[in-house]
């Protein structure tokens, strides 16, 4: 019979789901280059494709999948299915993937009656033969399926034949925002299983944190039913299994503090191996509590992505992208939207993080014809959804960092899902279960929300301080009773995520609220082949030729596919930061507090120093009291943070609190939290110089008689001031805003406003002794809504010349603008730029809480980001002044009255606008840089609330005076 790959029922052939344990059995990688052929649909497979001779197949690696292994491409939709929804029936045009791999068995395998072969992950679908006899069939690509193989496997060499669906009946359940990448893409491994060995743990370890004592009670299953015994050498245990055992004096496992017991289960013929955390989780007045305490989720979403290698695991790889975490104060992970591999698990016990362990279950595409035949429904498919529930339970249930199993993401709602519930409740109540599809939240222990605008998380808070309506039904009364969590917010797409620090006061001014889930840590670039020109080609959906794409809805992340931080994780990181610190305004005192869940401040250091016109005057280290987790204390500055000090820009005082130890993810040092004082004052501007002004410019500087524009800059060619309310579009600024679904996107506004291509008229210049007055106006096409601009250009006796602009709308406005600034363009790229403000990190008003005020360098290659499709990028904002370094000298730029925001790029709006990919961008050999006196926020519309409204920019007048110094290099 062909394989059935249209069927709503489970696989078939599989042992009963068990944990994934760490056994001294043998064991056997099978892992490899496996012959392999691909056809186009299950009716042209070729039907003797497990006796066929291989030799003229092709290979491939496994663990891998083989459309990035040059059989086919990638294909990347969201939540549009790629082709009709039809359930459980597949595309007729449906590749096909047969692989073989023969193989010898290990006399250690071989010594052992029982026998299992493992795979770890296939998608979508499967068909085992192991020498010509059917194992069996899978489904639940990332889900562990073991076949029994002990009368099967045989001395010598052994066939072993799987062949794979890309498409199946289980793809309808497996729609979650990623490439379609078919293949054996998880470990194929061959397992011995002892007589009198141990099948299956459950490791309990409860901890009471009134007293301090751990529960550790072991459900362990014997091959045989024979016994068992619990062995903890640290806590001097050796007892038998199945009985629970009360220890004083544990250490409790927390994010904060991942205190692991090395445990192990023996019988005479199996040990197995274990890390187990003692903790508990629980819900009290709606608040989430481990060990008794409250906790707050600093999370992420985390996929599994390499821009090679797809969902292949590499361990180095992600130890390292989780030690980056770390050190970006990270402290939980929502497994979108599938178990990871199994040894991540150990990774999350041993860094520390609170988990959401997510099920392999995503139905997203039902959503398109309102939700009608959603297998959640559906009483043929609950068989199926048990099946993905039990075997994600199973494997990663003896990990104490898991507090939360997900029944899978965006599946609407029905019995189904309800009987996953039921199921594991019965099963594991030492956890709670989470669920965001059913917004009344019967069946779940916390009230998730996805996206929600900061005014419902507002109201989400209130309502746990205010008591339940007498009406309430019962279903009422649990969700009010429920703790509240973002599953997913902060839609982090290109220049963004804005309104962070919005959601994080609000998580920290009510009990109720306990963090969210960062949508998502990776982009999901796809690596292009190498064009000869070594740069790294980053692709996304529809570059495959898919006629059903997303786009770069599949580009998103806190970090590149190259795991770079993306600006967005610096600010993030300062958001979350366990330590806040407030320089008060006098200078005579700091306020620390703790936002620790767990530790408190014995591992920091608190160190301030002084900073006064970019020279340090003072430094020292400040004596931190103790203090507790969710407390705060203050701590005195010595006089000489404050005694006077004459400055002609800047005196800042930065009080620091770094981590005084090692760690795994950071060395001493580590800062994890900081604070600012900064005044300020605008600089004096020189004399004015004894220098005639014309029509032509005044002294240093040079205009164009025909349109009132500078040329020249005491020989720095240099063009502009040009009057712009535009940006290249955001990610953002091209989605909707949930509060604006109603309307066009901001950038389609801006678009049809015309704001993108306004035209400049010269009104008139006019010297009047050292001064030149040019005054313009620029409109926009097709409509009559301009800005007036009144630029008064004087030389001073230091060589500078100063600017005093003033800038005036007409009456005729009614949108929006993303900015209002004066822009110029330089010849050649730029090399670096020095500037005093926020930095060194690009920040706009609702993304700024990662910049710090400084004397910052900015090399060339950080002035913007290199986002995969090209936006707008690298603004810095409060900037007093900047030195713009290029290839015939370096521009000059202060501000006499009120700081600005700065952005210097080697690209053009237009063509960042214009292009598809950053490769695409041409070389411009040019330096373009804005001074905006005003800006709008950038929000997070790719998916959630766009710009606040304190963050949005209506029209408006504004005025500013600046000096402008051409300084040879």
């Amino acid at each position: 019979m062909p394989l059935d790959i249209a069927t709503p029922t489970p696989g078939s052939g599989a042992v009963a789901p068990r944990a994934r344990l760490r056994s001294d059995a043998p064991q056997q990688s099978l892992d490899g280059q496996w012959r392999f052929r691909v056809s186009p649909s299950l009716r042209s497979a070729p039907a003797d494709w497990r006796s066929a001779e291989t030799a003229g197949w092709g290979t491939v690696d496994v663990p891998g999948h083989w459309n990035l292994q040059g059989y086919g491409t990638p294909a990347y939709s969201n939540v549009q299915m790629p082709f009709p929804l039809d359930p459980p029936y597949p595309p007729d045009a449906n590749p096909i993937g047969d692989h073989r791999f023969e193989f010898v068995a290990s006399d250690a395998v071989l010594a052992h009656r029982r026998r299992l072969l493992r795979f770890d992950g296939i998608e979508s679908a499967a068909e085992v033969w192991l020498n010509d006899t059917l194992l069996g069939t899978t489904r639940g690509s990332r889900l562990t399926h073991e076949f029994d193989v002990s009368t099967v496997l045989a001395q010598g060499v052994n066939r072993l034949a799987v062949r794979v669906a890309q498409f199946s009946d289980a793809t309808y359940i497996e729609n979650q925002d990623m490439w379609w990448l078919p293949g054996v893409f998880r470990s194929v491994t061959l397992l011995a299983r002892p007589d009198g060995g141990i099948d299956d743990v459950f490791v309990r370890a409860d901890y009471d944190a009134r007293t301090g004592a751990g529960l550790l009670d072991a459900a362990v299953e014997v091959d045989g039913g024979g016994e068992a015994r619990i062995v903890l050498p640290e806590l001097g245990v050796d007892a038998p299994a199945g009985s629970a055992l009360r220890l004083d004096g544990i250490e409790p496992w927390s994010a904060e503090r991942p205190r692991l017991y090395d445990v192990e289960v023996r019988t005479a013929a199996e040990t197995v191996r274990l890390r187990v955390g003692f903790r508990r989780v629980e819900v009290a007045d709606a608040q989430l509590l481990v060990n008794g305490a409250p906790i707050m989720f600093r999370g992420v979403n985390r996929h599994e992505h390499h821009p090679e290698h797809g969902r292949v695991f590499d361990a180095d790889v992600v130890r390292g992208e989780l030690l980056l975490m770390k050190r970006h104060h990270i402290n939980a992970i929502r497994t979108s939207h599938y178990p990871p591999h199994p040894d991540v698990l150990d990774l999350f016990d041993e860094l520390g993080f609170w988990v959401i362990l997510e099920c392999d279950l995503e139905a997203h595409g039902f959503d398109r014809v309102g939700w009608r035949g959603v297998p959640s429904a559906e009483p043929a498919w609950r068989a199926a959804y048990l099946d993905r529930m039990q075997r994600t339970v199973h494997r990663d249930k003896n990990h104490a960092s898991v507090l939360l199993w997900s029944l899978g993401n965006e599946s609407y709602r029905g019995a189904n899902l309800e009987a996953m519930a039921r199921w594991t409740k019965d099963f594991d109540p030492t956890r709670l279960v989470h669920y965001e599809g059913d917004p009344a939240s019967r069946y779940v222990d916390v009230h998730s929300r996805m996206y929600a605008p900061h005014d419902e998380i507002r109201e989400l808070g209130e309502e746990g301080l205010r008591p339940a309506p007498v009406r309430a039904t019962a279903d009422e009364l649990h969700r009010l009773s429920l703790p509240v969590i973002q599953c997913e917010f902060a839609h982090a797409m290109g220049t963004g995520p804005g309104g962070m620090q919005e959601y994080w006061d609000l998580f920290e001014q009510y009990p109720r609220l306990a963090g969210g889930f960062v949508w998502e840590w990776i982009e999901h670039g796809i690596l292009a082949p190498d064009d000869g020109t070594g740069r790294r080609r980053m692709l996304y959906g529809g570059d495959f030729g898919e006629a059903v794409h997303d786009g770069t809805f599949v580009i998103d992340g806190l970090v590149d596919a190259d795991r770079r931080p993306r600006p967005g994780l610096v600010h993030y990181a300062a958001v979350i930061a366990p330590v806040v610190v407030t320089v008060a305004a006098d200078r005579r005192r700091v306020a620390v507090a703790n936002r620790y869940d767990v530790l408190d401040l014995a591992h920091v250091a608190l160190s301030w120093e002084r900073v006064v016109d970019g020279e340090r005057v003072d430094a020292g280290i400040l004596t931190l009291p103790s203090c507790p987790p969710r407390s705060a204390v203050e701590v005195e500055l010595p006089e000489s943070a404050r005694t006077a000090h004459p400055h002609a820009v800047s005196d800042v005082v930065t009080v620091t609190a770094t981590t005084v130890a090692d760690s795994p993810w950071a060395a001493p040092g580590h800062e994890v939290g900081a604070g600012q004082d900064v005044v300020r004052r605008a600089r004096r501007a020189a004399a004015p110089a004894q220098a005639p002004a014309s029509d032509h410019g005044v002294g240093p500087l040079e205009l164009d008689l025909t349109t009132g524009r500078v040329t020249a800059l005491g020989g720095l060619a240099l063009s502009g001031p040009a009057v712009g309310v535009w940006r290249a579009p955001t990610d953002n600024d091209r989605d909707y805003g949930l509060e604006e679904l109603d309307l066009p996107t901001m950038a389609d506004r801006w678009h049809d406003a015309a704001i993108d291509r306004m035209v400049t008229r010269l009104v008139g210049i006019d010297a009047d002794g050292g001064s030149v007055r040019v005054r313009t106006r620029t409109g926009t096409p097709i409509f009559d809504t301009a800005i007036d601009a009144t630029a008064t250009w004087t030389a001073l006796e230091d060589g500078a010349v100063r600017l005093d602009i003033a800038l005036e709308p007409n009456a005729s406005w009614t949108g929006e603008w993303a900015r209002l600034g004066l822009d110029f363009e330089l010849p050649g790229a730029p090399r670096d730029v020095d500037l005093v403000g926020y930095g060194p990190v690009p920040s706009y008003p609702d993304l700024r809480a990662g910049a710090r005020f400084g004397w910052w360098r900015i090399p060339a290659a950080e002035l913007t980001v290199d986002h995969v499709r090209p936006q707008e990028s690298g603004s810095r904002i409060d900037v007093s002044e900047a030195t713009i370094r290029l290839r015939d000298g370096a521009l000059r730029i202060r501000s006499l009255t009120t700081p600005f925001a700065l952005t210097v790029s080697p690209h053009s709006r237009p063509a960042l606008a214009a292009a598809a990919h950053d490769w695409e961008l041409p070389d411009e050999d040019r330096t373009f840089v804005s001074i905006d006196l005003a800006q709008a926020g950038v929000g997070t519309a790719t998916c959630g609330p766009g710009v606040l409204p304190r963050h949005r920019l209506f029209p408006r007048a504004a005025a500013i005076s600046l000096t402008f110094e051409h300084l040879p290099l």
